[in-house]
């Protein structure tokens, strides 16, 4: 009976599905306060691969990337986003895929531009 047990829960564990793998990721945008301490990062490019750790100088793009989607800011505490509104960043942090709106638990944040580019047309 020990071994009947001992083989269940070994095909158990084999048919359990492995967790997603939350990747870090890279995203550019503008960002915007959508109600008191709710940040969102609109046009935005879509998340590239990335490390944790803010980017070095020569990662920086000299002109601000268009971007069409939009990313809920999480885990925003630790960071001082009232000095960075309505700027141009690269945010990188945790991507977080959700309908309607996937998330960014952010890790480091990066000026662009003192200014957010033109959205673009739709």
């Amino acid at each position: 009976m020990t071994t009947f047990a001992f083989i269940l829960g070994l095909a158990a564990a084999q048919a359990a599905p492995a967790p997603a793998k939350v990747e870090i990721v890279s995203v550019t945008g503008c960002l915007k306060e959508t109600t008191p301490n709710s940040w969102t990062l609109a046009s935005a490019t879509d998340p590239v691969p990335s490390r944790a750790n803010a980017p070095p100088a020569k990662d920086i793009p000299p002109v601000a990337p268009p971007g069409k989607n939009e990313f809920k800011l999480i885990g925003v505490s630790e960071f001082n986003l009232p000095a960075h509104r309505d700027q141009t960043v690269i945010i990188k942090g945790l991507f977080i895929k959700a309908a309607p709106t996937s998330r960014l638990n952010m890790t480091s944040i990066t000026t662009v531009a003192p200014t957010c580019a033109p959205a673009p047309a739709k």
